[in-house]
């Protein structure tokens, strides 16, 4: 008892002189311009087969007439495509600093003007309660925006992210935002997100109006493996007004020593900017009556192989209800993106996901989206 006493003791006291050489270290640099400075590359290959389960439906999920094209409108049913080809960079400058690029080379498939380049901006770390942003990055106003899309757990993102990207309420924003925190080392850890963006979309020359976004969220695990999160966001798109709120939650729970669900839930509401501009000027109503709102419940049930090979299967069946743009034209939509994946390497290093996304609506639209179908989705996906 005595010797491990004593151990103890010896142990606490190297410890404490560590910490003291390690202050005494920092105490003594004049010039931190290289201190800790390094550079480091990542990236993400997603390659896909999409196919259209439902007759007359083209790989996008639109509702066509082969017998009557319509400009600019896909006619296949199914394809191969890479989904994304990221690329990333962080360059750590010193303690403080450090640059964040990221690049998504699969937009060069298409029209690539205001896509390909993602993130890209400079951080200022001052501490654990407090981090600066600056340049284009994803607002976190939402339990989407904290996952990177190689470590999602389903096909792709909700279709209440896209609606609210295309709004500038999430998706990548120029701008400043704040971020850490509040009682670092405490029970309960209560982290903030704050900021302040042009809020019309990213890689644009200038905000298209004098105003603009602001956000706030702010989350707490207030329960042990369960995390509880509100948000808000006040905006404009050409001097017209809106806002946007939201609550959501986070559970991770093992159910065995291989077995364990996760289960993810948003509800959000705000105005939908995108259809409002778009909406011809003659007709157009107040900007009050373009809004949406919605949920999302998403359960995930992982099991871990732990075989040399296989290092875990997933199962996941996200379930969506998505009234967009209700007080103009109301027309609901449900969709259930069932999906399993195999992950072969350990942190979604290498994975294949097998995946089908049903929508259904309240009715049809001919000839667009807003059309119940079903999609069958299968990926590939390597990190580097």
């Amino acid at each position: 008892m005595k010797i491990r006493f004593f151990g103890a003791i010896v142990l606490l006291t190297l410890s404490s002189a560590l910490a003291k050489a390690d202050d005494a270290k920092i105490d003594s640099i004049r010039n931190f311009s290289n201190y800790k400075r390094s550079l480091s590359f990542n990236g993400l290959l997603q390659f896909q087969y999409k196919a259209a389960l439902t007759k007359d439906f083209n790989v996008d999920g639109v509702n066509i007439d082969k017998d009557h094209p319509a400009a600019g409108v896909a006619m296949s049913n199914n394809t191969f495509l890479i989904r994304r080809a990221r690329l990333n960079t962080k360059a750590v400058i010193n303690d403080h600093f450090d640059a964040n690029l990221m690049m998504n080379l699969a937009e060069f498939n298409g029209e690539t003007a205001k896509k390909v380049l993602e993130n890209a901006y400079i951080r200022y770390h001052v501490s654990p309660a407090l981090n600066i942003n600056a340049g284009q990055f994803q607002p976190f106003f939402g339990p989407e925006d904290m996952w990177p899309a190689d470590v999602i757990k389903s096909i792709d993102f909700s279709n209440q992210y896209a609606l609210y990207g295309a709004s500038g309420w999430q998706g990548f924003q120029l701008g400043v935002s704040v971020y850490g925190t509040v009682n670092p080392g405490a029970k309960i850890p209560v982290n903030y997100y704050a900021g302040l963006y042009n809020g019309n979309n990213r890689n644009e020359k200038t905000d298209n109006d004098d105003s603009k976004n602001y956000y706030g969220r702010l989350e707490a695990n207030l329960f042990p493996n369960l995390k509880l999160a509100v948000n808000g966001a006040h905006g404009s798109w050409e001097g017209h007004q809106g806002h946007a709120y939201g609550a959501d939650f986070t559970g991770d729970f093992k159910l065995s020593s291989r077995t364990s669900i996760e289960l993810i839930g948003e509800y959000k509401e705000g105005t939908n900017f995108a259809e409002y501009m778009k909406a011809p000027v003659a007709s157009r109503l107040d900007i009050g009556q373009y809004y949406n709102k919605g949920f999302f419940i998403f359960p995930n049930f992982r099991y871990d192989c732990k075989l040399p090979r296989l290092r875990s299967v997933e199962f996941s069946s996200r379930y969506e209800y998505l009234k967009e743009n209700y007080k103009v034209d109301d027309n609901t939509r449900q969709t259930i993106t069932p999906m399993v994946s195999f992950e072969f390497c350990d942190l979604y290093f290498a994975r294949l996901e097998f995946g089908c996304v049903i929508d259904v609506f309240d009715h049809n639209v001919p000839l667009t989206n807003h059309y119940s179908h079903a999609t069958g989705v299968a990926q590939l996906q390597i990190r580097f």
